[in-house]
């Protein structure tokens, strides 16, 4: 059983389908893709790292779907994750949805959106989940399964089962604050510059445009013909995983979303004619709740580009930690730490390894996407879609592993679970297999 059908969630699904295993996917809203389509952050970025892709897999086949399908804007071709560094790409979230249907489908994933899990039958001393309580517009249920993936991006099935996690703002100092995105046409790329956007942000704020002195705007994301995603307007303050803070974020995100329409109208270059076609129905959050697990990927790992013996993936993307606030301070901190937090070189990467998707303790319970295990500063980098595809398939994979083995998801032969993703197309070209894997070294109290 998956929870949540976001990248994670269908790259889990789609993994442990194909392997053989009876798969129950459940998703919130009325499609799947997440952050990708309901969040409307429609773009990929760092599937290269200048000399060759580090994607592979299902992560690779999505994008050459997306690609043959003409998904992908017409402004980017397949050098963008084969041999350009440190770029993304813009795509169509609606023939997003569409293959994610098609690749469930076809696996044989039985899929149920509308649904969410509300409740759990765990035992937490045993590390050992049974069930979960799911609510649909038919009500409610209980499905028992063998394993379970919790792909929510929030933890919320782990931490329904008492699984150890950390919350943003209450076991770490600050919240990094989300943005609404919202879909833009009528945008004339023969004169639009990305390389403008940010001299015409300063100029809007001398000009006390902006109902807040925000600096720091990712700005437009060329998406179609003549549409981009607009990623603008922090909503600071905000709390994910608080329903009324949540509540009041979107309201305030859909008024940032037609502030930043007019500024892009008023004062860029090729959008004169722009207009806003749709925000998200999901806020695009950067950060919520990851889980304690068996490993935690750190910034020590990401600044030494370290490598694992049991990593179920490579990636790329520098870490990516926004403004907290709309001060000229908090920007100035910004700009000094993309300055100094090591932007990858050609042909550097880090690896993820097993043990991030891992509660500490648990025998039949993974995560995968945004919720895995790390610290603040990786948690900016690996929450990327990219990454959170292979960590989904990583952990559809270890599923299946484990209910033909009888293996524990904290004692699995990682040897054998390599194998099995680069036999499904997994880029891991790390040397020296080994069977356990690479665990935490900090004193964290074990369940039980």
């Amino acid at each position: 059983m998956v929870a949540g059908g976001g990248p994670a969630g269908c790259g889990a699904a789609v993994a442990a389908a194909r392997l053989g295993a009876r798969v129950l996917l459940v998703e919130a809203s009325g499609c799947l893709g997440g952050m990708g389509t309901s969040a409307l952050v429609s773009a990929w970025s760092h599937m290269s790292d200048g000399r060759a892709s580090v994607i592979g897999g299902l992560m690779l086949e999505l994008v050459e779907a997306m690609y043959e399908r003409g998904h992908i804007a017409p402004s980017y071709d397949r050098s963008f994750w084969t041999t350009r560094h440190n770029r993304g790409l813009g795509y169509d979230p609606e023939g997003y949805k569409r293959l994610l249907d098609e690749w469930c489908e076809g696996a044989g994933v039985e899929v149920r959106l509308f649904t969410k899990v509300i409740d759990v039958d765990a035992d937490a001393a045993e590390g050992h989940v049974a069930g979960v309580v799911v609510h649909g517009v038919d009500g409610y249920a209980f499905v028992a399964a063998e394993a379970f993936v919790d792909a929510t991006g929030d933890a919320v099935l782990a931490e329904a089962c008492g699984a150890p996690s950390l919350r943003a703002g209450r076991d770490t100092e600050r919240i990094m604050p989300p943005t609404l995105c919202a879909v833009q046409t009528g945008i004339d790329y023969e004169v639009f510059d990305r390389g403008l956007q940010q001299a015409a942000v300063e100029r809007a704020i001398r000009d006390g445009f902006f109902s807040q002195d925000d600096r720091h705007v990712p700005g437009l994301f060329r998406s179609g013909r003549d549409h981009a995603i607009m990623n603008a307007g922090h909503v600071f303050g905000m709390d994910a995983l608080d329903g009324k803070s949540l509540s009041a974020g979107m309201r305030r995100g859909r008024a940032l979303a037609a502030e930043y329409t007019d500024f892009f109208r008023r004062y860029v270059p090729g959008c004169a004619d722009i207009t806003l076609v749709a925000t998200g129905s999901l806020m695009g959050v950067r950060e919520s709740r990851r889980v304690v697990g068996e490993y935690e990927l750190c910034y020590d790992d990401y600044r030494e580009r370290r490598h694992f013996h049991d990593q179920i993936a490579i990636y790329c993307k520098q870490v990516d930690i926004h403004v907290y606030d709309d001060s000229p301070e908090e920007y100035e901190r910004y700009l000094r730490s993309f300055e100094e937090r090591d932007v990858l070189a050609p042909g550097e990467s880090y690896g993820i390894p097993y043990g991030v998707l891992v509660p500490l303790g648990w025998s039949n319970l993974w995560v995968a996407g945004r919720c895995a295990s790390s610290d603040v500063m990786v948690n900016g980098a690996i929450r990327d879609q990219p990454a959170c595809v292979m960590m989904g398939q990583a952990a559809g994979t270890a599923a299946v592993q484990a209910l033909g083995s009888g293996e524990r998801a904290d004692a699995l032969d990682t040897r054998r679970l390599v194998e099995t993703l680069r036999a499904h197309g997994a880029h891991l070209p790390q040397g020296e297999l080994h069977g356990s894997m690479t665990r935490r070294t900090t004193g964290v109290a074990r369940p039980g």
